[in-house]
């Protein structure tokens, strides 16, 4: 049996058709504004999520980091919630390298942010606080399930921020899984944020990469925190070239993840000592909590890989799932077969 890889969707290997592209792409000087390629990408990523403009970067932190340098000043204030990504994975670099404050609010069970919760950390005119300027989102959310934040909620969210003045960005990393799960037009699901970052390097299948989208006048000030950031790429067509074929071949088949995941999270369900966390919209992620006094989260996730199924325990009793394009139906029957060997 080959492995299957359960740990996350950043494991996809590039297609086929994407290593030809990339072999045969079109290259120029990208801090000249001068690759082609890139070019080709940021305007199909901006046109398919209804921005004006795309920046191409090396990683969604990267992305992120440089949007938040972009709304924001030295002193300034993001709202954000307390199990976000830019929040918990991103070595708190708006802080350490750009000096914006993060002001944590409650991360909600469904991925949201109590709009209550939001107005209440909206700063006053007071010479004493930071100045609140931008609330950071994120879809899908990540420690939350994997669940997609639905279109009534983004308008909400955008309509406080309209009315407080604050910019809006979106840790979009899984947007087309949201998209795609929620059955929505992606442009309308992003509408109502002034800027948002996606993965081509996950659920996609590239090899590196992501993209930021947002306004003409946005996008030209996180030009510039890119560079600072290192991210001033060169002949970056080649790796650019991968996420053109994942925005034209890859987004549609991500229906595919979201219905093995549903699979495996409903037999998982059925089995002694497994708690399957409940999510408003299921999408590629599976979050379960073993309830057992003779094993652990990571007793079974190492009882696991070693049968050859890979899979992270995230907290002592709680692991992730990550279905992608390297994981098929068939991939999820074995896998299952062996969680009921192993707990039994």
């Amino acid at each position: 049996m080959h492995d299957i890889e359960l740990r996350s969707d950043t494991f996809t290997k590039p297609t086929e058709e994407m290593r030809r592209a990339m072999a045969e792409a079109e290259v120029g000087d990208d801090v000249f504004g001068e690759d082609p390629t890139v070019q080709k990408l940021e305007t199909m990523a901006a046109e398919r999520l209804g921005k004006e403009a795309g920046l191409f970067v090396t990683s969604g932190t990267q992305g992120n980091l440089a949007s938040l340098l972009s709304h924001c000043g030295r002193g300034d204030e993001v709202i954000l919630g307390d199990q976000a990504h830019i929040f918990m994975y991103e070595q708190g670099g708006s802080a350490a390298l750009g000096g914006v404050h993060p002001r944590s609010v409650p991360t909600q069970p469904d991925g949201t942010l109590d709009l209550d919760d939001v107005k209440a950390a909206i700063r006053g005119d007071n010479q004493h606080f930071p100045i609140s300027r931008l609330i950071g989102i994120e879809n899908t959310h990540n420690r939350c399930g994997g669940t997609a934040l639905g279109m009534e909620y983004m308008k909400s969210l955008g309509a406080l921020a309209k009315e407080y003045e604050l910019a809006v960005h979106l840790d979009g990393a899984r947007i087309f899984n949201a998209a795609i799960g929620l059955g929505v037009d992606i442009k309308d699901l992003v509408a109502d944020v002034d800027s948002v970052t996606f993965c081509l390097s996950k659920g996609l299948g590239a090899p590196v990469g992501s993209v930021i989208c947002g306004s003409k006048e946005f996008i030209a000030r996180a030009f510039r925190a890119r560079k600072v950031l290192g991210g001033g790429m060169r002949q970056a067509g080649i790796i650019a070239a991968a996420g053109v074929v994942s925005l034209e071949k890859m987004v549609d088949r991500l229906a595919d993840d979201h219905a093995n995941a549903a699979t495996l999270a409903a037999g998982l369900a059925e089995l002694p000592g497994i708690e399957v966390d409940d999510v408003a919209c299921r999408t590629n992620m599976v979050y379960f909590h073993v309830s057992r006094n003779d094993m652990s989260a990571a007793d079974l996730a190492e009882r696991m890989t070693a049968r050859g199924v890979r899979m992270l325990s995230l907290d002592p009793a709680r692991i992730r799932l990550v279905v992608s394009c390297e994981v098929n139906s068939e991939d999820i029957k074995t896998a299952l077969g062996v969680f009921s060997e192993v707990l039994k």
